[in-house]
Formats: structure tokens, C-alpha cells, sequence
């Protein structure tokens, strides 16, 4: 049976700055690989410290929360990008679709696998972890949107949904080895439902990447779910992370679940939905009504963007908002991203980081007493 973790965290953790420094300098791989295992260490016994039942390294070893795969995929052009841009405002929201540089390439070529996606993290983890080991991968939802380039990518797949496949197939095979070789906890981030909560991203997918909406989303669930059936193995928890955006503290999509919720909740084949509630970009707790009995929802009610503590008054508050929804015994609490989505990390000290961790280990314990 998955373990029901009622303090939970998104996976990445901010970068020290020796370790940021050593590969701006182009420090030597045994250099790079020494100050990785230092930290990751580190990382590992601060969240033992803290209280928390299941442990990552962090993703310290990335550069990006996906680089695994394309640190192990050629096929990518990282000189070309589909161009994003962002406002640098206080609110740090996209100001149109499309235009900061992506962090992946194009596909410029047939993907082909050379190393397994976390060849680099694994062997340690399970050697070092304190306690049951947590592995995230991206979505092979995220590829289509931000790797597929009409001109480019077509002449090796005809169309974002071929892409998808092929980044599938290749994603099914190492989950499939993950969860047969002692990781307890495995997480996909998907970013890319965001697109369906929010109308300026739906008219930049039917313009822009040419796709029907709603064959997309049924592409989108199909793809994920298979891979979580070629994760599923008696005593694994799996798990599914929906984001908005965490780039540097920004963010580039906006909207409430309500618009696939029904779809999302029931169709998914997870163990655990963590879903972002740190602002009201996120909506109301009422979509969490179509979440069936058996799954999880875990409210990512504490922010990563912001360095300002939450109250733990105003996270109980909200808690019991949610319970009135879905049963309390089906909810757990979490940070709502990730703090360093990129290598550069988000605008908060690792202090910060801590404190808001503690926060969330002290929040469940005082509700899931």
C-alpha cells in the first residue's frame, strides 16, 4: 500500500552557492561531483532533522527540474529555444505567451537514450537516504510545449503528438526500472496542465503549438498514465505535481482547477495529487469535490516564491476550508513547488527555505496528530 505522507515537499531544494560557483567557473567534473555529494548529504540530513518521512537530494545534482531527461536524450538543439517571456514585475507574471529563454532545447532529431535518466542520483540516494528515497522526473507532457518548433522538430515528428510518444516511450522504461530498484516515492511535475486553466495559454496552444484542446488534454492523461502503470509496483506511491510556473520566483499561468478537475482527478492513475493553493491564482478548494476516495491531495499552501513566513494559524484555517470539501484523512500539506525549479533557484534564503519546511512538518503534525 502507498504510504500516506501527510508532511510532504515538491523535490528541489536551492543550490549553495559554492556549488553554483564552482560550475560558473567550470570547475572540474570531480570538483562539480565532490561539492554535489557534499551538499546532497546535507540535504539529506536536514530533512531527517526536520521530521519529514521521505527524502530527495534535492535535484542538486540538475540544472533544471528536467535536465535529467535531456542531460540523457540527444536529440535537443540547447543553441535553439522556443522563446518565453517574462515580467520582471512584483507579481512576476508572464506579460503574453511566448518570450527569459527557454531551459531545454528544441527537438532537432530522433530522441535517443544514452544513460538512464537518473543514472547520475539514484546509486547515492539509496546508498545515503536516511529514510524511504523520493525521485522526481518531468512529465513527458512537458516536451511538446516548450521543445516542439514548427519548421524543426516537424521534419522529425510530424506533430507535437508524436513528440509526446516518442518522450513517453523513452520515460516508461527507467520508471519502470526506478520503482523495481527501491525508490518508495515517485513524482512526475507537470507543468503544462496549467495551459487548460488559463484562456490566454488556450489560444496560444490552438494558434501557436496547433492543437485541439481537447485532444490534447486526453493525450496529455493518456501519456502520463502510462507511465504511471509502468511505475506501479506494490508499496511505490506515485504521485503527480501540477504547477503554474516557479522560474527565478516567477510565474506564467493563472486560473483555478475547475476547468479539469473532473477529467484530472478521476482519470489519473495516482496516488497523490500536489496541487499549488498559495495565492489566489490557484482558485477555490471547490474543485477538489471530483477527487475520488483513495487518492491524495496534498495543498501546496506554502509558497516558495516569497521569502515572508506563513502563519501556522492561516494554514490550519485553510486546512479545515479543504476538509469540508474531501475528508481530512485523504489531505497532507507541502510547500507548493519546488525552491530552485532552475539551478539559479528562487528569490529566498536557504534559511527561508528551512523555516517554511519546518512550518509544514509542524502544521501536520498538529493536524494528523
Amino acid at each position: 500500500m502507498p504510504s500516506n505522507y501527510r508532511a510532504d515537499h515538491v523535490g528541489s531544494f536551492l543550490r549553495p552557492a559554492e556549488l553554483l560557483e564552482a560550475r560558473r567557473s567550470d570547475a572540474s567534473a570531480e570538483r562539480i561531483h565532490g561539492l554535489e555529494d557534499l551538499h546532497v548529504a546535507r540535504v539529506l540530513q536536514k530533512q531527517k532533522d526536520l521530521g519529514l518521512g521521505v527524502f530527495t537530494d534535492g535535484e542538486l545534482r540538475r540544472t533544471n527540474f528536467m535536465s535529467d531527461f535531456t542531460d540523457a536524450v540527444e536529440g535537443f538543439d540547447f543553441g535553439d529555444a522556443v522563446p518565453r517571456n517574462w515580467d520582471e514585475d512584483k507579481k512576476g507574471a508572464a506579460k503574453k505567451p511566448g518570450a527569459v529563454s527557454s531551459v531545454t532545447g528544441i527537438v532537432n532529431a530522433l530522441l535517443r537514450q544514452r544513460q538512464p535518466l537518473t543514472g547520475r542520483e539514484l546509486p547515492y540516494l539509496r546508498e545515503h537516504s536516511p529514510g524511504p528515497v523520493k525521485m522526481t522526473m518531468p512529465s513527458a507532457t512537458q516536451f511538446p510545449a516548450i521543445s516542439f518548433k514548427y519548421g524543426v522538430t516537424d521534419a522529425v515528428y510530424r506533430d507535437p503528438f508524436e513528440l509526446l510518444e516518442a518522450v513517453t516511450a523513452i520515460m516508461t522504461e527507467d520508471l519502470k526500472t526506478l520503482a523495481g530498484n527501491g525508490v518508495a516515492y515517485l513524482q512526475i511535475d507537470a507543468p503544462r496542465y496549467s495551459y487548460f486553466l488559463d484562456p490566454k495559454w488556450c489560444d496560444w496552444m490552438r494558434t501557436e503549438l496547433r492543437v485541439n484542446l481537447g485532444e490534447m488534454l486526453s493525450a496529455s492523461l493518456r501519456a502520463d498514465n502510462t507511465c504511471f502503470a509502468a511505475a506501479r509496483q506494490p508499496g511505490v506511491t506515485l504521485a503527480i505535481h501540477l504547477c503554474r510556473g516557479n522560474n527565478r520566483s516567477h510565474w506564467y499561468a493563472q486560473g483555478g482547477y475547475d476547468a479539469i478537475a473532473e477529467r484530472l482527478f478521476h482519470e489519473l492513475a495516482v496516488d497523490r495529487f500536489l496541487l499549488e493553493y498559495d495565492d489566489e491564482r490557484s482558485g477555490s478548494f471547490a474543485p477538489l469535490k471530483f477527487v475520488p476516495k483513495g487518492k491524495t491531495v496534498v495543498l501546496g499552501l506554502v509558497s516558495t516564491k516569497r521569502a515572508a513566513l506563513e502563519k501556522k494559524e492561516d494554514l490550519l484555517r485553510r486546512i479545515d476550508e479543504a476538509s469540508k470539501i474531501i475528508p481530512l484523512d485523504q489531505l497532507a500539506i507541502s510547500p507548493q513547488c519546488g525552491f530552485a525549479s532552475t539551478m539559479e533557484g528562487n528569490n529566498l534564503t536557504e534559511a527561508d527555505q528551512w523555516a517554511k519546511l519546518e512550518l509544514v512538518v509542524e502544521s501536520a503534525r498538529e493536524v494528523w496528530r
